[in-house]
């Protein structure tokens, strides 16, 4: 059964029943032998519904029962909504824990190879701002600040040092250890998945570097950091101005962009890329993707929701399973 690949169908008040059903639509035979779902076949049926698309969906009650095939499977993730169209953020996250966990413990133990989650609303599921499904699954993979948000398109890749934080907040996080840890677990992780080591260009966190005053973080931090990756052999660059770290990128072609926060590298990121990213967590003991967007409950049973992130995690992790 190692060869199966999890969706955990995520946030039931979001567009995640379009996606996979257009997903569904698009991906190959093949691709379709190694898939299932983990989540609510009632919720999943209803919703199928009111979109007015069609997929047979056949409920597995235990994971015991699945077969490899072409029809989409369901792992039964048995809980009763009120309302399948509206459901209640107790019913939501106690839902979306669930199914996360399931999908946990059947990779954690080797019953799969992975598993994509479709986008949840953390601040509904884990009641805080700071945790989301990368830093959960840290935790229960009994990683201490090891895990790494990567934000990846075939053209390259973006990972932040910090994630869910404020910005006030930045500084007194950001130390040595923390970048350090990060930097090493990133250069293993890329190199066993994608079989090379990878080129990095690391951001620093002021405006110009802080024009590498001496008490600077860039200073202080990032540069000591940065000779000693290189005498470790290391391909690494930096710490280069995050204003310029972009146009530096088309000239220099970085495999990853490190950031010291979340938006530094995100937010260009996603303008250039839109949907066309998936989101992954390295040094996990199994490989972990996500579409690289949110629920967009704005657009819900609307027929608008656009699946091109979940068939590019379909299509990243099935490759990584054949390969």
């Amino acid at each position: 059964m190692k060869n199966l690949i999890a969706i955990v169908v995520g946030e039931p008040n979001s567009i995640n029943s379009e996606i996979i059903v257009k997903a569904w639509k698009k991906i190959s035979k093949k691709q379709k032998k190694n898939i299932f779902l983990i989540g609510s076949a009632e919720l999943l049926n209803k919703q199928f519904d009111k979109l007015k698309i069609y997929v047979p969906l056949t409920k597995i009650d235990k994971f015991s029962e699945i077969k490899s095939g072409k029809q989409l499977q369901i792992l039964d993730v048995k809980i009763k909504f009120n309302n399948p169209f509206k459901v209640s953020s107790s019913q939501s996250s106690k839902y979306v824990l669930k199914c996360l966990n399931l999908a946990h413990n059947l990779s954690y133990n080797k019953k799969i190879y992975g598993f994509i989650n479709c986008p949840i609303d953390k601040f509904n599921t884990f009641k805080s701002k700071k945790i989301g499904v990368t830093e959960y699954l840290s935790k229960k993979n009994k990683l201490l600040n090891s895990e790494i948000m990567m934000i990846y398109n075939k053209k390259f890749a973006v990972v932040p040092i910090t994630t869910h934080i404020k910005v006030k907040n930045i500084s007194k996080i950001l130390n040595k250890q923390l970048i350090k840890k990060k930097i090493l677990n990133l250069n293993i992780s890329y190199k066993k998945i994608f079989k090379k080591n990878p080129f990095i260009g690391v951001l620093g966190l002021n405006p110009h570097n802080d024009e590498l005053r001496h008490n600077s973080e860039e200073e202080k931090i990032i540069k000591p950091l940065i000779k000693y990756f290189k005498k470790k052999g290391f391909n690494i660059v930096g710490p280069i101005p995050s204003d310029t770290a972009f146009i530096k990128q088309k000239k220099d072609k970085y495999d990853v962009l490190v950031g010291m926060y979340h938006d530094q590298v995100l937010q260009t990121f996603k303008t250039l890329f839109e949907y066309d990213a998936i989101n992954m967590t390295l040094g996990l003991k199994y490989l972990r993707l996500s579409p690289d967007h949110g629920t967009a409950k704005d657009i819900i049973c609307l027929g608008k929701a656009n699946p091109i992130s979940l068939i590019s995690c379909i299509n990243f992790i099935y490759k990584q399973l054949n390969d």
